[in-house]
């Protein structure tokens, strides 16, 4: 659906464009041409939008649809080859069509006029020009890529940054001394008192950080795992507090499939107890509930005094997490009797990267920028080429037609492009592609590295 809509919002864009060239080059070569007549500015206009919509607007359709086929960063060499191949064809065919139309058609002349030497030029010229216009078009389209493809490796190395900060808050938080040493000392009161609950207090302790080290490496977990997962942590922290701390958890969830950020849950009942004042006369009561598409984590406010101002970094993190992985964000509502958090459920995780699976290399990322640097240059190379030799070509049969000079930039030139190509896109002409690579992991094995 949203492709459909960009389509149709780009190929609107792309006929007020042709409509502006059709208007542009009618109104300068109606002057030119001083055609001034209702007829003579007619037939100017017409083949003005003949050029603009037949060769721009078809170059802009053969440029997106090979965008469908063959993706610019992944698939980079096929969609430059296709794209060569692709516009040269439409383009030979679209110059020879509107000349048809313009000599043939229009001016009555008979069908060998478009071999006759002042229309071929024209052909040349008019296939020449439209094809460097056409390559600077899908140089800008791979460049406008690349960004998307470089703004999304970036957006994926904030993901792997804030994933281990999470995971570095969460990890310090079990860890913090204040925590250890109340879970200590409740542990060593229960040993005295009642053996039998410190040994249910030491099993759920366990299970607390079992949980912290499986779920390490994850971006999203199932919603009913992290219940699971609260309800021993609440338990734990009611062993500790025992009728001072009331908690609520639902029996079921809604949907299975549905997910949120690991060990959210346990940042959020930490920060309650740290907070608020946990004892038999003002209990804390926390409530985890589903509601509209969220997981409500509510607790009752009585704030400590002596608690000193909060960094909030738990929450950040949090709200962090959730605004790089989804469009969705957490959402937080304190009217001084009740602290609500509330975390988007996601069905399924989009750009999201394991860092388990993924590791981003410096090297790798600086060979990157400088192929695209040489594509570039190439690109610019190949511009300059397609705009400068038609017009060498003008003059040269302009002023001294009796000798073709021409073919001496035209060839020398053009070896120097296609050379410059193979190197941008990492062909070697005699050793094929990416000998280097392959030559470095040859040596590498034969010295067992």
């Amino acid at each position: 659906m949203n492709t459909s809509k960009n389509w149709k919002q780009e190929l609107k864009k792309d006929l007020i464009v042709c409509l502006k060239l059709t208007l542009i080059f009618g109104v300068i070569f109606t002057i030119i041409n001083q055609r001034f007549t209702l007829k003579g500015a007619s037939i100017v206009f017409l083949f003005s939008a003949m050029y603009s919509f037949i060769l721009a607007l078809g170059n802009g359709f053969v440029n997106q649809f090979l965008n469908t086929k063959w993706d610019w960063v992944a698939q980079t060499n096929q969609r430059v080859w296709a794209g060569i191949v692709a516009t040269v064809l439409y383009t030979v065919i679209a110059v020879f069509f509107i000349h048809y139309v313009q000599y043939v058609v229009i001016f009555k002349n008979s069908f060998s006029v478009l071999f006759s030497d002042k229309v071929m030029f024209a052909h040349v010229f008019a296939i020449v020009l439209s094809l460097g216009i056409a390559a600077f078009f899908h140089a800008r389209g791979f460049m406008i890529e690349w960004k998307k493809s470089v703004s999304q490796e970036t957006t994926q190395q904030q993901i792997v940054a804030k994933t281990e900060s999470a995971k570095f808050e969460t990890l310090k938080s079990q860890i913090d001394p204040h925590f250890l040493f109340n879970s200590l000392n409740v542990l060593t009161s229960l040993i005295g008192e009642n053996p039998d609950q410190a040994e249910r207090f030491t099993t759920k302790l366990s299970k607390v950080y079992r949980y912290v080290l499986e779920q390490r490496n994850k971006e999203l977990v199932p919603i009913e795992e992290e219940l699971q997962f609260a309800k021993t942590y609440m338990e734990l922290l009611q062993m500790r507090f025992e009728d001072a701390l009331e908690f609520q958890l639902p029996s079921s969830v809604t949907n299975p499939d549905l997910k949120i950020v690991p060990l959210s849950l346990q940042l959020l009942l930490e920060n309650a107890v740290k907070h608020n004042v946990v004892s038999s006369s003002k209990p804390l009561k926390i409530a985890i509930y589903e509601e509209a598409g969220y997981l409500k984590i509510q607790n009752n406010i009585n704030p400590k005094e002596a608690i000193g101002k909060s960094t909030k970094v738990g929450l950040q993190n949090i709200a962090d997490r959730y605004g790089l992985i989804s469009e969705q964000n957490i959402q937080i509502e304190n009217n001084r009797k009740t602290f609500i958090v509330s975390l988007p459920l996601l069905v399924k995780s989009e750009n999201i990267m394991n860092t388990s699976d993924n590791n981003f290399e410096n090297n790798s990322y600086v060979k990157a920028v400088e192929r695209v640097q040489k594509i570039k240059e190439f690109y610019q190379n190949l511009t300059s080429y397609v705009i400068f030799i038609p017009l060498l070509i003008f003059i040269n049969l302009k002023f001294s037609p009796q000798f073709h000079w021409f073919w001496f930039p035209v060839a020398g030139w053009g070896i120097g492009v296609i050379f410059h190509g193979l190197e941008a896109f990492g062909y070697n002409l005699f050793l094929g592609k990416d000998w280097e690579e392959r030559k470095i992991k040859e040596m590498m094995n034969k010295n067992k590295f």
